[in-house]
């Protein structure tokens, strides 16, 4: 897996078919127990070649360029029917295997690989392994008035505030 990130909930995926350029956001519904890039395991379920059907939030990247009437186009439904370029070396608990930023789905109307993801879904999050690991050198120029690797070491005291670190 050379640099490639894995797709979570809320990815954007695109359209090459539709009529505005639209993102509608992908949500994982065949799983409850992979997280991926989130501490507290809560948010960003990962996301696997089983999210079949309708599984993206609206549903829609708008018109459709595949389905012209005679004044306009008709809205697109967005229903995925298989994914491709999936991580194979890997299996998740729902027997799904992990999709990656260049994976593509089929859309019945649009055909193989018409949606793309744009956003893989991942966040970085601080933590204090980061403080931990950085280069103090580096730091201390960028941010002179504090000391990375004493910054988690006493909590914080001023004159009549109190101090909660929860």
């Amino acid at each position: 897996m050379s640099e490639k990130h894995i797709v979570v909930q809320g990815a954007e995926c695109k359209c090459k078919f539709s009529v505005e350029p639209k993102t509608d956001k992908l949500k994982v519904l065949t799983q409850t127990k992979d997280y991926a890039n989130d501490k507290d395991a809560s948010k960003k379920l990962i996301a696997t070649d089983k999210e079949i059907g309708q599984t993206l939030e609206k549903n829609t990247f708008g018109k459709c360029k595949l389905q012209p009437t005679s004044s306009d186009y008709l809205p697109c439904k967005a229903v995925i029917t298989k994914w491709s370029g999936m991580y194979e070396e890997v299996i998740l608990s729902n027997q799904g295997k992990i999709l990656l930023e260049d994976s593509k789905a089929t859309c019945p109307i649009g055909g193989p690989d018409c949606i793309s993801i744009t956003k893989h879904g991942q966040k970085s999050e601080g933590s204090s392994q980061n403080s931990q690991n950085a280069n103090e050198e580096i730091h201390s120029q960028l941010n002179p008035m504090v000391n990375i690797k004493t910054m988690d070491d006493q909590p914080l005291q001023h004159e009549n505030i109190e101090y909660n670190s929860k």
